[in-house]
């Protein structure tokens, strides 16, 4: 039996120049403002200079990010298992794995899982506003 993408990344290796960390160690944290989510922190801007960071994202069955947008940050999803939707101010996209989204700078957006959840891996670059 073959591991999941998502469950592959969980259980990864960050390296970074001459160090590696085991993404396993990193716990998975709730999201602070949205029932039902899980992060895993996998890289913080507090260690890339404020430059970028990236996170797997956990999201139950039928929860949600809510509306939100990130003043500062371009936003990367992409998707590793589950499903559901990503709703921008002018669309609505179809998550699915394999799924690719750049969300620009100060774009509100939400994410919906469907009924099997939804796992991503979200990254963040920073940018001159």
């Amino acid at each position: 039996m073959t591991k999941s993408t998502f469950v592959e990344f969980e259980h990864g290796e960050l390296v970074m120049g001459e160090n590696t960390q085991s993404i396993a160690a990193v716990p998975w944290i709730e999201h602070k403002d949205f029932a039902g989510v899980f992060l895993k922190n996998v890289i913080t801007g507090d260690e890339t200079r404020e430059l970028f960071s990236c996170h797997l994202v956990r999201i139950e069955p039928n929860m949600a990010i809510g509306m939100h947008a990130h003043p500062a940050h371009i936003e990367l999803h992409e998707v590793l298992e589950g499903g559901g939707v990503c709703r921008n101010e002018s669309r609505e996209i179809s998550y699915s794995p394999g799924t690719t989204t750049i969300l620009a700078c100060n774009s509100p957006h939400e994410v919906r899982a469907g009924d099997d959840g939804l796992c991503l891996f979200a990254k963040f670059i920073s940018v001159s506003v």
